[in-house]
């Protein structure tokens, strides 16, 4: 993760005037891509949940990617809680992103990931963000690295998607890489 981030991008919570848009892009197949084709959109509308509870708690979140210079939304980004053990120090989070397609391959992603990674060291006590993406996804991976996490390895057949079983690649941030990005 290089030294300052860009400010091209902006990270928001969503508010109930965004529940039609979010349901629109989790309906979307566009939107949703083929690397996340996890079959038809669920029947809970993301405009409920957000009118009920809101889309951050304990266990997850879900914020907005909006472009700085006009506030248009380009997507989401998610988080959820994944543990490597029993204790609560041994919790992780596992961050997702989902842009429109005009907003792919500019660099928006690598930015609002490091937003986000930022944001969750300085807001919980994690010590790592983990996440994965499909071994032919080439630009998720290349985006991750940009934003400073370290490829792990390959989780062999890790999730089923599209009808089938696919390999994700693992990458991971630790609150260390970036605190000595900052000291350095």
């Amino acid at each position: 993760m290089s030294g300052e981030i860009a400010t091209r991008v902006r990270l928001r919570e969503a508010t109930s005037r965004d529940g039609p848009l979010l349901d629109r892009w989790n309906s979307s197949p566009l939107y949703r891509g083929s690397f996340n084709d996890f079959g038809p959109a669920p029947s809970a509308s993301l405009s409920r949940v957000l009118t009920r509870q809101g889309l951050i708690s304990d266990e997850r979140g879900l914020l907005i990617v909006e472009r700085s210079a006009d506030a248009t939304p380009l997507g989401t980004l998610t988080w959820h809680a994944v543990s490597h053990g029993p204790n609560p120090e041994s919790r992780a989070w596992n961050i997702g992103i989902a842009l429109i397609p005009e907003a792919r391959g500019h660099g928006y992603g690598v930015e609002a990931q490091q937003l986000l990674a930022r944001r969750l060291f300085a807001s919980t006590n994690v010590n790592r963000l983990e996440a994965s993406t499909d071994v032919e996804n080439l630009a998720e991976q290349r985006a991750l690295e940009k934003a400073g996490f370290s490829r792990e390895g390959v989780l062999r057949g890790a999730q089923f998607r599209a009808g089938g079983w696919h390999d994700m690649v693992i990458y991971s941030l630790l609150r260390l890489d970036v605190s000595a990005e900052r000291r350095g």
